[in-house]
């Protein structure tokens, strides 16, 4: 694939550049060390506070740009440091402070209350910081930032209080050492940023200016100095926890208890080693299923807190699908349809177990990124019993696999970064086995005004008595400066590229070309804080055979009045379209009429009691029956600073689209089908305060597939559907899928870093032929299948290692 290796060369031409950080004069602040630490309760009455350099002189970042703080809301920050830790204290003045809103959330949930934030960069590298929020309720919230995304699921061990009087609202902040990574110096100098959001006011200032038109707001943080003569202290962190769970199903009772523990351990002053030992995930939240009749997976998000915490590193490159690592046994589905004549399935796990996981992760002071990420599943089996002689026997579906994840990624000049990602998954025995190399870069050029991506990787899959290779590459050029930008890009993968191991990719044999551009404002303009046209195109072609597959092109619109009012939508046409995977067969395709289709969505402000989100999409296929419309409606009510409830509800209607149906004497068959679906989902909390709240979580989901009588055809050449004679009484493929989960939780942190959980959980499924169905009949039904009733509680207590050494000490 000659064409493909221009982008490694425009790598090295580019790579051969200086860059350098483009930014005004970043403001100075020097700390000092102090001998005994002021008391965290908010209330800054300690003379050491007085001893302390003040920042200042905040300016606007949102809506506007640059403007200087009023007077009335004049905000002011002091640092200082002892052997410890690093203490904050912000004065945040405010003229009519009954207006400061102060909603009560838990943990990582900011909702509406206005807030102080601070970001630090303990390598000052530009991209890479720890972001750490109280809230003028207390609530306490903390982030990795890996440029300017924002990752919640970081949690650090840190101690906030917050007071308030007829003057405005104050903040205290104690950060142990040991929340942060640093590098082991003398004397040490970290990138420092402090944001105020008013939310009353819709405004948000910084400390340090940032030029919202040119790169990104990471690279535009101040500078702390004045730090020296610190140890690095042990990180050693324990999460021990035990968890009961009663469960009632069917008649059945079963009640399981476990123990185990998370570890959290500085090796140096980089890197860290997170370590989860007989994990327990019987608390996640419930996974959103949906009706599924497409050729591909649904793909559901992540809800255990070690796959998501500190994964940025781990998610370079779009190679790691964390729910991989203990889903469904590759050999599943071959066990169901491996009956012998008078067997039964008595057992056929559709998990494997997680036996113990780590991740290695960390920056050294040179910038390189280093991960390491290693999980272990246990070996599952199918079994089956014959009828007739009572023998059983097993089938392995999964054996014992080891899943690897090797991530080095380079930063420099504050702006750019070049990574090196290898993923590895081996099965013990003639089983299936991936690996997957991955070379990316992200450049900007020294003004900061251009952006040059690309990714070139290598996948292999071993399977028993056959190898197979595959590559994909991608490049991409944008504009990152200014009112107006634009960006040239190219994806290409050929026939044989599989990540889905540990990755997961719907598709492959691609050569796509994609173009667009937009024009924003950074500052109001008329009746608009913000908004920004766009318009972009596409080409998508199969790379083998070298065939068109479509061309589409259209323009979107977002917009944000000066009272918090957004609304927005898009236009958008397209070519016919050739479908390669509906058919469920190679080089072989469904071929989709051209179609066209459009969106529009307002969001009412969300500081009022009452909010609301609606969002409508339509699509049409021109010259034929085929369309599609979604309505999503959201009010949200907010009765007090304590309670609040969100309400939405969802429906989707698909007419006459030729899909997939069965493949039978040689043929695939289609039919023409309708699918109607309706959601209705609604999340609630009540916050006692910021340490103890009840939070309520409930979907009904409700879909219907009926294929129309004498509408059956079968894919002839070009994609092309002729019309046969074929009975939905011998294989039926009408589908009526009904499901309903309910989750209500009682959380309580009872020590910094620790906390119990009681939850209840309910839920009932049932799937069938039943599509003619009316709703509220459809609902009869799944109420009359058993449901899953579990009560669990779970709690985890926190140990640091330096507390009890000094308690042992003492």
């Amino acid at each position: 694939m000659p064409k493909n290796y221009c982008f490694f060369y425009l790598f090295f031409i580019f790579s051969l550049l200086s860059f350098s950080q483009n930014q005004e004069k970043r403001k100075v602040y020097t700390t000092h060390k102090i001998e005994n630490p002021p008391r965290i309760d908010g209330i800054l009455n300690e003379s050491l506070w007085n001893q302390a350099e003040t920042a200042g002189d905040f300016v606007m970042v949102e809506p506007g740009d640059g403007d200087p703080i009023p007077l009335s809301h004049e905000t002011n920050v002091k640092l200082l440091y002892d052997n410890e830790a690093l203490y904050v204290a912000a004065i945040l003045k405010e003229e009519n402070p009954e207006r400061v809103i102060t909603q009560f959330t838990q943990r990582d949930n900011l909702d509406q209350a206005e807030f102080f934030l601070m970001d630090i960069n303990t390598y000052d590298d530009g991209e890479n910081q720890t972001r750490f929020i109280v809230t003028a309720a207390g609530t306490q919230a903390d982030a990795r930032m890996t440029g300017d995304n924002e990752d919640y699921s970081y949690n650090v061990v840190w101690e906030s209080a917050v007071s308030q009087d007829e003057n405005g609202w104050y903040v205290e902040m104690k950060i142990p050492y040991s929340a942060l990574r640093f590098p082991e110096k003398d004397i040490q100098t970290w990138g420092i940023q402090f944001y105020r959001e008013i939310k009353h006011l819709n405004e948000g200032y910084v400390w340090n200016y940032i030029d919202k038109s040119v790169g990104q707001i990471s690279q535009y943080t101040g500078l702390l100095k004045g730090i020296r003569d610190i140890d690095p202290p042990v990180r050693l962190s324990l999460y021990p926890y035990i968890s009961m769970a009663s469960e009632r199903y069917n008649g059945n009772d079963d009640f399981n208890f476990n123990a185990g523990m998370d570890l959290k351990y500085g090796i140096n002053d980089s890197f860290t080693l997170d370590m989860t030992l007989v994990p327990d995930f019987g608390q996640t939240a419930y996974d959103e299923v949906e009706l599924n009749l497409g050729p591909f997976e649904q793909v559901f998000g992540e809800n255990r807190a070690f796959f998501t915490e500190g994964t940025e590193l781990f998610n370079k490159g779009d190679l790691f699908y964390s729910r991989r690592v203990g889903s469904t046994p590759i050999g599943y589905n071959e066990a169901q349809r491996e009956l012998l004549e008078n067997e039964k399935i008595i057992d056929n796990p559709e998990k494997t177990d997680l036996i113990n996981a780590l991740k290695i992760s960390g920056r050294t002071d040179r910038g390189l990124g280093v991960g390491f990420f290693n999980a272990i599943t246990d070996k599952e089996e199918a079994i089956f019993r014959d009828t007739v002689t009572g023998n059983t026997r097993r089938r392995i579906t999964e054996p014992v696999a080891n899943y690897n994840i090797l991530v080095l990624d380079q930063r420099f000049n504050k702006n750019s970064s070049i990574s090196l990602v290898n993923t590895n998954v081996t099965r013990n025995g003639s089983f299936r086995d991936g690996n997957v190399t991955a070379f990316l870069f992200d450049i900007f050029n020294k003004q900061n005004s251009f952006n040059f991506k690309g990714q070139a990787k290598m996948s292999n899959v071993n399977l028993p008595g056959q190898n197979k290779t595959g590559f994909a590459s991608m490049f991409s050029v944008e504009r990152t400066k200014g009112n107006f930008r634009y960006e040239v890009g190219h994806e290409f993968a050929n026939e044989t590229y599989d990540i889905n191991d540990m990755g997961i990719s719907f598709i492959n044999n691609y050569n796509n070309f994609s173009w667009g551009g937009s024009y924003r404002i950074f500052e109001p303009k008329g009746a608009y804080n913000n908004y920004q046209i766009r318009i972009y195109g596409q080409h998508l072609r199969r790379y083998r055979p070298d065939i068109s597959v479509n061309t589409g092109m259209g323009g979107s619109f977002f917009a944000m009045t000066r009272k918090r009012f957004a609304f927005g939508g898009a236009l958008e046409i397209n070519s016919e379209f050739r479908d390669f995977f509906e058919p469920r067969a190679e080089n072989t395709y469904v071929l989709y009429k051209p179609f066209g289709g459009g969106r529009f969505f307002v969001s009412s402000d969300y500081r009022k009691r009452f909010a609301y989100d609606v969002r409508v999409y339509y699509e049409d296929y021109y010259k034929s029956a085929q369309n599609s419309f979604n309505l999503d409606i959201e009010p949200r009510f907010r009765f007090n600073d304590k309670f609040s409830m969100v309400y939405d509800f969802e429906y989707e209607y698909e007419n006459d689209r030729p899909s997939y149906v069965d493949q039978s004497r040689n043929m695939i068959i289609f039919g023409t089908r309708d699918q109607k679906s309706i959601e209705n989902s609604i999340s609630g909390s009540y916050n006692f305060n910021t340490r103890q709240g009840l939070n309520l979580s409930f979907r009904h989901f409700w879909s219907t597939a009926i294929f129309a009588e004498g509408e059956f055809s079968r894919l002839a050449e070009e994609g092309s559907l002729d019309p046969i004679e074929y009975s939905k009484e011998q294989n039926n493929p009408d589908a009526n899928f009904n499901i309903w989960n309910l989750d209500l939780s009682y959380r309580w942190q009872f020590a910094p870093g620790s906390e119990a959980v009681l939850l209840y959980r309910n839920a009932i499924f049932n799937q069938d032929k039943l599509s003619q169905l009316g709703f509220e009949e459809s609902l009869d039904n799944l109420f009359a299948q058993p449901a899953r009733h579990n009560l669990s509680l779970r709690v985890v207590y926190y140990i640091d290692y330096n507390r009890v050494k000094n308690l042992f000490r003492s």
